[in-house]
């Protein structure tokens, strides 16, 4: 017996099935924020839910599972796809957050890049920093000299916006949870000032790298709790890019 789930972002199968039991059509982004109940059971809603990947950066007022207020969301690149850019700028590989990691070890925050709309709402907007690097790149007589400071840099604002986002909805909210999810969600300089700034009254609740990444795994477990909920398609369902999020209220209007 084998329960399919339909993403709706991408295609995912392994195996044969012999026998579907039920198909359930599961968000994408919404399997985020289920990766760290894989390895935290006990984890329950509220909490202020930060999804930031290559194609997205929203952040959330989560009150119960399936119900989530949208309270800020990028305005053009996402924070991911910035991290790729900016590796593309430097020469480094794809993709672009764990290179960036890596070669920002080496530097420090020496080119003070601006952080775009900080402490100003919830909305998040990477596009303007990633032309400051651009910038910065064209002045550097030796970029090779200065990549491992331009990407110190670069890490330093977004991760700066991004905890300061989280803060303002916890503060907002009262939540005592955070949770954080997506490919950038591996970065574990980003899991440090993030778990340091919400100092120890306020968990913080990330899922291993395997299971913040793309996976099968964060897919079945969301598609598991709409299953106990109810909630069933049938084999007429395809994956759409534009699915709706289930149980998503747009707050920011």
């Amino acid at each position: 017996m084998a329960a399919l789930t339909v993403d709706g972002y991408c295609h995912a199968g392994a195996g044969r099935v012999d026998s579907i039991v039920a198909v359930v059509g599961v968000h994408h982004l919404e399997a985020h924020l289920f990766a760290p109940l894989l390895e935290d059971p006990s984890l329950r809603p509220p909490f202020v839910g930060l999804v930031v990947s290559g194609g997205h950066t929203v952040l959330l007022d989560v009150p119960q599972w399936g119900s989530y207020r949208l309270m800020g969301r990028t305005r053009d690149d996402a924070a991911g796809e910035a991290f790729d850019k900016v590796a593309k700028l430097l020469g480094l590989g794809y993709p672009g957050g764990p290179e960036i990691e890596r070669m920002a070890r080496l530097g420090s925050d020496t080119f003070g890049f601006p952080r775009p709309l900080l402490g100003t709402g919830f909305d998040f907007s990477f596009s303007g920093l990633k032309t400051a690097v651009l910038y910065a790149v064209q002045a550097c007589e030796s970029v090779e000299r200065s990549t491992a400071d331009i990407a110190a840099s670069f890490q330093s604002a977004v991760f700066d916006v991004l905890v300061d986002k989280v803060l303002a909805a916890v503060e907002r909210t009262g939540y005592p949870t955070v949770v954080l999810g997506g490919g950038v969600a591996c970065s574990k300089t980003l899991f440090a000032q993030m778990e340091s700034a919400l100092a120890s009254q306020i968990h913080l609740a990330v899922a291993q790298p395997r299971l913040n990444a793309d996976n099968a795994a964060m897919i079945a477990r969301a598609g598991w709790y709409h299953l106990e909920q109810g909630h069933e398609d049938d084999l007429t369902l395809d994956p759409l890019a534009t699915m709706p999020w289930p149980g998503l209220v747009d707050a920011t209007q």
